[in-house]
């Protein structure tokens, strides 16, 4: 059994000033994959992840403090693969992979396109950039479990108030069409795949004491490949988690 977690923690060192290394050690995941970190491993002490019985690996982006995705797991990857081959991303730190055997875990960090109409229109092309990606992916990897922020609700019932977002960054018809599609190329939302409750959200914003009122948007997910459904053994979001304004997603698989 795997304990798997993503967790977009908006400045690792923010995270770690905020208890995040006390509640990795008191939640002892198997798997973390991290997005946002907004810094660079040689800004860490990353001794205290060893120290913890993690190899961790890490995918900074070219931009100091911006993005950045990381994986640290306690048995060592087979292999680990740096980014997608496509500098425009690459150079934006957003996709990292650790494949265990036949399986592979991959910590995604989705571009969001709130600040404006440039940054809207490079997610769409990210987005079909990303489908196209994993299709091609999917046939010598058949197992995977693609953990991140993804940076869009998928339905209604993931955000507070779906009629007053409705042309919001995130909640937008063509970006709900395209993570819709996407879960239908062959992935499973684990979350939901347990969980058919509303009021689940991953991510509050900062505004108007949003996340004790728990006006939230769940945006992250781990998606996990059809053909390992039978493995599925649980899944939770975990809000008591505040180190970021987002918070952990976990999973737990048998593989």
């Amino acid at each position: 059994m795997a304990k798997i977690i993503t967790y977009n923690v908006n400045g690792i060192r923010s995270a770690m000033g905020k208890g995040l290394l006390e509640w990795i050690k008191a939640s002892n995941p198997d798997v973390i994959c991290f997005q946002e970190l907004k810094a660079e491993p040689s800004q860490i002490d990353v001794t205290v992840f060893e120290k913890m019985g993690y190899n961790h690996y890490w995918y900074p982006a070219q931009k100091k403090g911006y993005s950045g995705v990381a994986i640290l797991s306690k048995q060592k990857p087979t292999h680990v693969e740096y980014g997608c081959g496509t500098k425009i991303y690459d150079d934006e730190g957003r996709i990292l992979r650790a494949d265990f055997g036949a399986v592979s875990v991959m910590s995604v960090y989705h571009p969001s396109g709130s600040s404006g109409e440039e940054r809207q229109a490079f997610k769409m092309k990210w987005l079909d950039f990303f489908q196209k990606y994993i299709d091609n992916l999917k046939k010598d990897y058949k197992n995977l479990i693609i953990c991140g922020d993804y940076n869009i609700c998928h339905q209604a019932i993931d955000i507070h108030n779906p009629k007053s977002n409705a042309n919001s960054s995130g909640f937008l018809p063509e970006e709900r069409e395209w993570i819709d599609g996407f879960m239908k190329s062959g992935f499973i939302d684990s979350f939901r795949f347990f969980n058919k409750e509303p009021h689940n959200y991953s991510w509050w914003s900062f505004r108007a004491n949003a996340r004790a009122k728990n006006l939230g948007w769940r945006i992250d997910y781990n998606l996990v490949s059809n053909n390992l459904e039978s493995k599925l053994k649980r899944a939770a979001i975990l809000p008591e988690a505040k180190h970021s304004d987002h918070c952990p997603v976990m999973l737990e698989i048998d593989f």
